[in-house]
């Protein structure tokens, strides 16, 4: 009998801790519908401002905790905390720091612009649920990444992390969503991203650093792209026009009945091929 497949997802939201979205209803519901197919599930969520962690009992996992990740420069100390949602027999992993989510906000001030450090938040959550998933010793056949704060990670594993043995066999999966997508960075994004292993010129489609070339980074560096919108910018539709990438066209978001989860895991299947390992 064969193992099950590993399916780790990368949110940038998920109901149940946060309000309902498109985005926040699939990060709750789908791992949990991949889940009762039989495989084994991770989840990751920042550990934003406006979630109550003593209403859903969040706690530091300290044996996870206690590195730093480096940005421009500057220490950033790496908190993870987890939770579970009893009805769905899920635990669910949150990326914390205190200087980036602890605001009131999610992504936007009370003026409804941008935070200007959105860029950093983005690269110390890629980097995050990548350093944590190493620290489980925990292989994923399938890493799903959801919205626009999770599209640092797929160039950090291709570049950074590839020859990890955590992760030499995953395979990306990419939902793209409109979320963000009049998101603006600033002229230090690129040198921010920059580690050993990812050079300036990787990151030449983001010319300008925008939340549209940030989606066509991760596009780059993705096996597969589930059309999480029911209408993408036209430099998306076109970007994802790429011979060597498998597309599952938008399909409806039907809760409760949630019959797209089917859909996607026989896109997960379709992603990992020839491989024994069905989810």
């Amino acid at each position: 009998m064969s193992e099950p497949v590993r399916v780790l997802f990368v949110n940038s939201e998920m109901e149940h801790f946060m309000p309902a979205s498109t985005i926040a209803t699939v990060g709750r519901y789908l791992p949990q519908g991949i889940q009762e197919s039989g495989a084994e599930i991770r989840s990751f969520v920042p550990r934003y401002g406006i979630i109550n962690e003593r209403r859903y009992q969040l706690h530091e996992v300290i044996r996870l905790s206690g590195m730093n990740i480096i940005i421009n420069d500057i220490d950033r100390p790496l908190v993870i905390k987890v939770s579970s949602i009893s009805a769905a027999r899920m635990q669910v992993y949150f990326i914390d720091n205190e200087d980036y989510f602890h605001r009131k906000f999610v992504y936007t001030d009370d003026s409804g612009k941008y935070f200007t450090d959105n860029d950093e938040r983005a690269i110390f959550f890629a980097r995050g649920v990548l350093e944590t998933v190493k620290k489980l010793r925990w292989k994923p056949d399938i890493i799903h990444c959801q919205g626009w704060i999770s599209h640092l990670l797929p160039i950090y594993l291709r570049k950074v992390y590839s020859d990890d043995p955590i992760f030499t066999d995953s395979k990306v999966v990419l939902s793209l969503y409109d979320d963000s997508m009049n998101m603006e960075f600033n002229n230090e994004t690129r040198s921010k991203i920059v580690v050993p292993g990812v050079r300036n010129k990787d990151l030449d489609v983001l010319d300008p650093a925008n939340g549209i070339n940030l989606a066509k980074l991760a596009i780059q560096y993705s096996n597969g792209v589930i059309v999480g919108s029911s209408s993408l910018p036209a430099e998306l539709e076109e970007a994802i026009k790429t011979p060597h990438l498998k597309v599952l066209p938008y399909r409806e978001i039907d809760h409760p009945e949630n019959t797209y989860i089917q859909d996607y895991k026989n896109f997960y299947d379709q992603i990992l091929g020839n491989n024994d390992k069905k989810v």
